[in-house]
Parts: C-alpha cells; sequence; structure tokens
C-alpha cells in the first residue's frame, strides 16, 4: 500500500517537474527561441515516458513490501548523494561531447535523474531493508515493538477450538492476531466439497467470531501481506514471515509448524505443550486402571486409553485386549504431539456394569433354588 502510495507521488513530481521546467522556458524569452513547440512537447513527452518507464521496471522487480519510514529517510538521502554525484558525471560528459545541453535543458535532465535515482533507491530500500548491510557492516533495519507482543493464530489452532476457552480464563493480555490469508484459508475450508473439511471449516469460522465476542480479549484482522513471501506461498511459510515481521508469537498446535518456527527464530506456543504442562504428573510407581482396547507394536504389549486422551502402554497386555486392568506406571513421556504412559501388567479388574451383572445372576441363582426347594 505504501508503495503504492510512493509510486503515485513520483508520476505527480515528475509531470510537475516538467511542467515548471517548460513554463520557465517559455517564460524567458531569450531561451524560448531555441526551443521550438514541437521541440518542448518532445522534452514532455520522453520525461512522462522515461518516468513510466522507470515504473515498468520497477513492477518487474521481485516484490518484497517492507514500509518504515526509516527507510524512506534513508533511501532518500542515498539518492540525492547519488543524484549530486551522477550530476557532476553528467557536467562533464556535456562539456567533453558537446551535447549542447545548458540552461533549464540541463537542469530538467538533472531534475529527472536525481528523481528516478531517488525513487530507486528509495523503491530498494523498502524491499531489502532487513538486509541492508552496507554503509556500516552488520547493520540492519529492524522493526521496533513497543508494548506487548501480538499472538498470532494458525489456522489449526483455530480450528481446534481449545483458544477460545484459554482467552475465556484471561491467561492471554496481548491481542490476538488473524492475518488475512490465514482467513481466506478458513473460507476455502469451508467451502470445500469435502463433508469433514467443511465441517471443520465451519468450525473455525464459528471460534473465530466467538473470539470476536469475548471482551476479554482483542482480536485484530491483519491485511498485511508476509514480506518477501509469494501470495502463492504455503501458508505456514506466511506464518512464520508474519510473526517474524510483526514481533509476534505464533499459537499453533502443529508440531512441524513449531520447529520450523523454532528453526527461524521465531517464538512459539503450542497448544498441546501447554495442555499437556495442565495435565496431572504420573510418577513412576503410582496404580491406575485402564481398558485395553487393541494390541501394541511390540509383542506382549497392549494399548489403552485415559479419558483425556493419553495413550497408554502395558506391558503383558496383549492378551487382555477388551478387559480393564490394573497396571504400575514405569514411566511417562511428553512431547509437543501429545503424552505416553508406559506401565507393567498387575491383574484384570472386574468393570462395576459386569461385577453388578454378576451379582445379579448369583441373586437370580439362588431365588430359583430358594423356590425349588420350596415347592419340592
Amino acid at each position: 500500500m505504501l508503495l503504492n502510495f510512493i509510486r503515485g507521488i513520483f508520476i505527480i513530481v515528475i509531470f510537475a517537474a516538467l511542467f515548471v521546467s517548460i513554463t520557465s522556458e517559455l517564460a524567458n524569452p531569450t531561451d524560448a527561441e531555441k526551443l521550438t513547440q514541437k521541440e518542448i512537447w518532445v522534452v514532455f513527452i520522453g520525461g512522462l515516458s522515461l518516468a513510466v518507464a522507470v515504473l515498468f521496471i520497477d513492477w518487474l522487480l521481485p516484490k518484497k513490501s517492507l514500509s518504515a519510514l526509516a527507510g524512506i529517510f534513508f533511501g532518500l538521502i542515498v539518492g540525492i548523494f547519488f543524484s549530486w554525484a551522477l550530476s557532476l558525471v553528467l557536467d562533464m560528459v556535456n562539456d567533453v561531447f558537446k551535447m549542447g545541453l545548458v540552461g533549464n535543458n540541463l537542469k530538467l535532465v538533472k531534475w529527472v535523474m536525481g528523481i528516478c535515482i531517488c525513487y530507486f533507491v528509495i523503491s530498494f530500500v523498502m524491499r531489502t531493508k532487513d538486509d541492508v548491510r552496507f554503509i556500516i557492516p552488520y547493520v540492519e533495519f529492524s522493526r521496533q515493538t513497543k508494548g506487548i507482543r501480538p499472538l498470532v493464530l494458525d489456522t489449526s489452532v483455530i480450528i481446534d477450538g481449545r483458544i477460545a476457552d484459554i482467552c475465556q480464563t484471561k491467561l492471554f493480555d496481548a491481542p490476538l492476531v488473524v492475518p488475512r490469508f490465514v482467513l481466506n484459508e478458513l473460507q476455502l475450508i469451508a467451502d470445500s466439497s469435502d463433508k469433514l473439511k467443511r465441517v471443520r471449516g465451519r468450525r473455525g469460522l464459528d471460534i473465530l467470531h466467538k473470539l470476536q465476542e469475548n471482551t476479554t480479549i482483542e482480536v485484530k484482522l491483519d491485511d498485511t501481506p508476509p514480506p518477501g513471501i509469494d501470495e502463492r506461498a504455503p501458508v505456514d511459510q506466511k506464518l512464520v514471515a508474519f510473526t517474524k515481521n510483526c514481533n509476534g508469537k505464533l499459537i499453533t498446535n502443529d508440531y512441524n509448524l513449531s520447529k520450523v518456527a523454532q528453526v527461524r527464530q521465531v517464538d512459539v506456543i503450542n497448544i498441546n505443550d501447554l495442555t499437556n504442562a495442565l495435565k496431572t504428573v504420573v510418577l513412576p510407581g503410582e496404580t491406575m486402571q485402564v481398558r485395553i482396547i487393541k494390541p501394541g507394536e511390540e509383542s506382549q504389549q497392549g494399548i489403552g486409553y485415559l479419558d483425556d486422551g493419553t495413550m497408554v502402554v502395558v506391558e503383558e497386555g496383549r492378551n487382555k485386549i477388551g478387559e480393564k486392568v490394573l497396571l504400575t506406571v514405569t514411566s511417562a513421556l511428553q512431547t509437543s504431539a501429545g503424552r505416553m504412559i508406559f506401565g507393567k501388567y498387575e491383574r484384570a479388574v472386574r468393570d462395576n456394569n459386569t461385577a453388578a451383572a454378576d451379582d445379579s445372576g448369583k441373586d437370580d441363582r439362588q431365588n430359583n433354588h430358594r423356590h425349588k426347594k420350596q415347592y419340592s
């Protein structure tokens, strides 16, 4: 947006410089005799053509939209310096090769050249200001963010829905930022022909609407494109670049995205890590009950799940599938992908329903036995 504004200012300044120069030529009778009306139009159209050519070349360059006042100011200073240096070179070339540029003609060429150079330098600095390391080695522009760092939401964490409950507890006091490309992905998923994806996308939009209605947290929709990333790039790549550019923290439950963000030195809050940290710690030696529902990968292993979805691996529980067993915890493993508990089978445990059924059957048998004795 800012770059387009600078392009518009560039065209206006070029047009004004040409108009003022030609008007001064016509206002000076002595110099007006040196330029015919045709030559004036040639100079005017030639200057505008040069400006359009500069804009076209700039449009063909790779897009890296970065906007900062410091970058514009620095680019303007460097552009003026180069314009002054090249104006001296132009004077020398004009004297040597007898190009016939004198008076306002020479001034016009210098003005057009200076404006073009300043524009090119400002455009270059805005696109690559994070990589500018000339003038002073190892010095680069960086975005300075004051106050609380924003929290950037991933698509998966919005669909997951737990972020709404966490915000309801007032754990986060920083604003939540939803980039425009994340909202577009949610809409794309909600419009999918796949029923499962469509349900997930609509759930994500409902969760986002719920977050916006929450008065305890501020939710912002940001249209700023990620710097240096193509519009057709994957959303994960855009998220990392966007979060790094705004100096925020990325909230996700995607394990791979968390690792990529950490490699790019972006702070990540993994919802799974947060959930695991709030779970009750299971210590080795404690006993617990679980129902074995399937065999494990290793021999004699059985797999069960707790009510919160934690997977429990039971040694010597392979032949107890479908039964509720008592086990002794040997170890626990917590990762960003979830938590696993390892234990050793102790003994089978009768379910309350099974026990009640057995007791009911036993009572029926006793009653039948009494009735038989009574009528015999």
